[in-house]
């Protein structure tokens, strides 16, 4: 069996055509404010290590860091976390959070997932299913069965996000399994979604 923790995934993912937003691994903070200064602030900041499964709960996730003096002060305690085997510096996006997965079930097959995304994923447990492939139009009716579909469509004042992008990743990722049938977890958490693109931010994928 095979874990590709997040840099790993992300770029197994980017080879088969999906969005990744742009980062850079580092593992020194010259290395990192170098990345910043490509990427360009604002950046986010997260700690590396096949053994950090849950990042956010060691501390080891940084977002919005607008400087250089806010980038040195933040690698420095994630530079301390137990495990850790360096950092990307990510481009910091804004936008909705969405959950993807794949799962194999031996009796199914591949079943993919999509709900909530971001840190309250397993709190909210807000989650739709469906046997993989799907299309288009079924990607949109898991969609419309979320509890925070009406956030992805701009309520209360919020933008409406691109539907058409992220319905485009969702069927595409439905349709890995059938070139990777060894899959046997996938999870995108999160995928960023705004008015203009849906793009993932952080991965992981495990092989039979």
């Amino acid at each position: 069996m095979r874990d590709y923790v997040e840099k790993e995934a992300e770029d197994f993912l980017e080879k088969e055509g999906f969005p990744i937003i742009p980062r850079i691994f580092v593992k020194t903070l010259p290395q990192a404010l170098k990345a910043a200064n490509k990427l360009i602030y604002p950046i986010v900041l997260k700690v590396v290590g096949k053994t950090i499964l849950h990042k956010s709960d060691v501390g080891g996730v940084k977002i919005d860091i607008r400087n250089e003096k806010e980038l040195k002060k933040e690698f420095m305690i994630i530079a301390k976390i137990k495990g850790r085997e360096g950092a990307l510096v990510q481009k910091f996006i804004e936008g909705q959070e969405v959950l993807l997965g794949l799962k194999k079930d031996p009796v199914f097959g591949h079943a993919i997932a999509v709900g909530a995304g971001g840190i309250y994923t397993e709190i909210l447990k807000d989650v739709a299913l469906r046997i993989c492939p799907i299309d288009k139009q079924e990607a949109e009716n898991m969609l419309e069965e979320l509890k925070s579909y009406p956030l992805l469509r701009g309520a209360r004042g919020g933008k409406k996000v691109n539907i058409s992008a992220l319905t485009n990743v969702v069927v595409q990722l439905s349709k890995l399994p059938k070139k990777y049938p060894q899959i046997k977890e996938l999870d995108i958490n999160p995928l960023i979604v705004n008015e203009k693109s849906a793009i993932i931010a952080d991965a992981r994928v495990i092989f039979e």
